[in-house]
């Protein structure tokens, strides 16, 4: 009776943190495509940083391609030096992961610990793919603000330069 209890109890661990292991390892539905260029990298980051300062919020905008190679970056004035670093590791996230970075910091706040140790998964919201014509073209990355605004700037920045961001899985 007591091994069957500790299986159930093991079974039950192991159902807890494979499940949204496996909802990430899910490929969203988006494939690469040509990665962005520099004149959609930069009406992004343009959008991003206009949102930014329309609120008062001083923040830096990343723009990468496919592989995570920064194609754009602009910060407005007085925006702290780690945000620079911050943006370019959400935009990169973004990419890699093909989802905003949104969804990783929501596991982590829902107790999912163990996606602070997924190499490349910035847990911090402001990170989105940018996707035109269904494909994954790069991603934007903001930071200096609160997650959720860095998360809004982010939004403005791919709807300035004509992309979609998919809902985070």
């Amino acid at each position: 009776m007591r091994a069957s209890i500790s299986l159930l109890r093991l079974s039950v661990a192991v159902a807890a943190v494979a499940a949204p292991l496996l909802a990430l390892s899910q490929p969203l539905p988006h494939p690469y495509g040509a990665p962005v260029g520099v004149e959609t990298a930069r009406k992004a980051a343009s959008g991003a940083l206009a949102e930014a300062r329309k609120n008062g919020w001083t923040v830096a905008a990343a723009v990468v391609d496919t592989g995570g190679v920064l194609v754009y970056f602009e910060r407005i004035d007085g925006t702290q030096n780690g945000s620079s670093e911050v943006a370019i590791d959400k935009a990169r996230s973004a990419a890699a992961f093909k989802r905003p970075t949104k969804a990783f910091e929501d596991l982590v706040a829902g107790g999912k610990t163990n996606y602070l140790r997924l190499t490349g998964a910035v847990p911090i919201e402001g990170g989105i793919p940018l996707v035109v014509e269904g494909r994954v073209i790069g991603a934007i990355g903001v930071s200096g603000a609160t997650s959720a605004q860095d998360g809004a700037c982010a939004r403005a920045g791919a709807d300035a330069a004509g992309a979609s961001a998919p809902e985070k899985k």
